[in-house]
């Protein structure tokens, strides 16, 4: 038996989102969109010279998958540069596709049943689009 789409850690991690205010001093913002179910995110973060996050706020209008993946980003991207959100959103995307194992992202394990649920990938996907976007210093594709 597969655990349930929406569980307590998943809400739990949705209105955690709360806590990462956003940050209008920030160096880099993105806004993005899922187009599928409409999702939305913008994002502000500050990176070091060598391109690590440093702070992340955010506002985000998802459902609690999308919110929960905004939190479990936020989280655990400081100390991260590009290169290593790139390689988790692509392994996010792989996953969700059929190949590779679960991400190894801190706390994706808790995404796991939304795997059966295409319609929800995108706005799992869309904080670490918006994410890659803000660090290239362009806006997420809409």
């Amino acid at each position: 038996m597969s655990a349930p789409l929406y569980n307590r850690d998943i809400l739990s991690l949705a209105v955690a989102t709360a806590e990462y205010l956003p940050l209008p001093a920030a160096r880099h913002h993105a806004s993005a969109r899922a187009p599928l179910c409409g999702s939305r995110i913008l994002l502000d973060l500050d990176a070091d010279a060598d391109g690590h996050v440093t702070a992340i706020g955010m506002h985000v209008e998802a459902c609690a998958l999308g919110q929960a993946a905004a939190t479990l980003l936020a989280r655990h991207a400081p100390g991260r540069g590009i290169a290593d959100i790139r390689a988790a959103r692509d392994a996010i995307a792989g996953w969700f596709g059929g190949d590779g194992a679960l991400p190894a992202w801190p706390g994706f394990a808790l995404l796991a049943p939304a795997r059966d649920y295409p319609a929800r990938h995108g706005a799992i996907l869309l904080p670490f689009d918006a994410a890659i976007a803000a660090l290239e210093g362009q806006t997420a594709p809409a």
